[in-house]
């Protein structure tokens, strides 16, 4: 189930977020969202390249918070700048809710995660972790 979760918001939002928002020029916006997934090169540069238990927020470049900020900043900017900030921040909207689900099915594989703190607040705000 959360790999149908997962790829709907990568793949199936956009489409809603392009064409709710952006009636007149939906299929351009979805293109553009939809090409925002390109952020993912950076998990090439990650050894192993493909780990089903890692947290991608924090870890790979394009995933900081840093990077994070850079696009919040894209927001404020011109189309289609500020597309691209929508769909970047969405793309790390669903990576993050990918970690709260791994999270939730095992807290130890996360022990080292680089975004833990914010794994744990999130998870204790929304009920899903309570301090023992």
């Amino acid at each position: 189930m959360q790999s149908y979760i997962h790829y709907f918001l990568h793949f199936g939002f956009p489409f809603i977020i392009a064409f709710g928002f952006f009636r007149k020029e939906w299929k351009k916006v979805y293109l553009i969202l939809i090409a925002t997934m390109l952020v993912d090169l950076d998990h090439l540069l990650a050894n192993p390249i493909f780990d089903a238990t890692r947290c991608s927020i924090n870890f790979h470049i394009l995933h900081t918070y840093q990077a994070i900020a850079i696009y919040i900043l894209l927001l404020f900017l011109r189309k289609p700048l500020n597309i691209i900030g929508i769909g970047l921040l969405f793309h790390m909207f669903t990576d993050f809710i990918d970690c709260l689900m791994m999270y939730s099915n095992c807290k130890e594989c996360f022990a080292t995660a680089p975004s833990m703190t914010l794994i744990n607040s999130i998870s204790m705000w929304i009920g899903i972790y309570s301090p023992a």
